[in-house]
């Protein structure tokens, strides 16, 4: 109890987040947890992309996929979901799951362990990852969210949860310029910071999120050391 309770203490602290009437918690991890469902949500892992990039003669430390392997562990033992639900480009090609390490395939085996485990497919990694367990899905639809890998424009009846866009937020704080990865959302739709160690970010005020969302609803929530902060588009800067 007491161990618990100091857990508890030092946990970072969610923003709650409404999307089509369902209230999420935005981690400061950069994950998104359903707490009625015991469901968690990462995107954009993009496992093994330092290896896809040694492949190419550019040369990264080898370490992504650890690291990354790390973060999601220390979730899932916080939080115990009874799903997790990747949204697509879990790996950076499609032969990233074959080039896992051995002790990075068990620890993803591990975490796989008793518990339902969706692949939902991404541009990156489009088919099901070999020899890894879970399902593998183009979207996932769960009462009235849908989940899949890239947002889309239109209003489909159902509140979106996605990721793809790698979305980031600069604003200035204390004398000088902050840019953090972020969520960002507007009530129906929410997109996720990629959750993988070497992905980046894209600035939400980028061209590439036009009509993505209403503007007048828009919220970035921006990843701190421990929390996550709630800002309103206008006191967000472009890069």
């Amino acid at each position: 109890m007491a161990e618990a309770a100091r857990r508890m203490e030092t946990d970072p602290e969610p923003a709650l987040v409404a999307v089509a009437g369902v209230v999420l918690e935005a981690f400061a991890d950069g994950a998104l947890w359903w707490a009625d469902r015991r469901l968690l949500v990462v995107a954009d892992l993009h496992f093994e992309k330092g290896s896809a990039f040694a492949r190419r003669g550019r040369m990264l430390p080898p370490y992504d996929t650890v690291e990354t392997l790390a973060r999601l562990s220390r979730l899932i033992a916080r939080l115990d979901p009874a799903t997790i639900v990747a949204l697509g480009d879990s790996f950076h090609d499609d032969g990233g799951a074959a080039r896992l390490r051995p002790f990075d395939r068990a620890t993803l085996k591990a975490l796989q362990s008793g518990r339902d485990w969706i692949w939902i497919a991404g541009n990156h990694d489009p088919a099901a990852p070999a020899g890894l367990d879970g399902g593998h899905l183009a979207s996932l639809a769960i009462g009235p969210l849908v989940f899949r890998h890239e947002p889309t424009l239109g209003d489909g009846g159902h509140g979106e949860i996605a990721g793809h866009l790698h979305p980031a937020a600069r604003v200035a704080g204390r004398g000088k310029w902050v840019r953090r990865r972020c969520f960002a959302g507007d009530g129906r739709r929410l997109i996720l910071p990629a959750f993988g160690a070497y992905a980046g970010g894209l600035n939400v005020l980028d061209k590439a999120f036009a009509g993505v969302f209403d503007l007048a609803a828009f919220r970035a929530f921006m990843l701190g050391e421990d929390r996550v902060y709630a800002v309103g588009r206008k006191v967000l800067r472009p890069d």
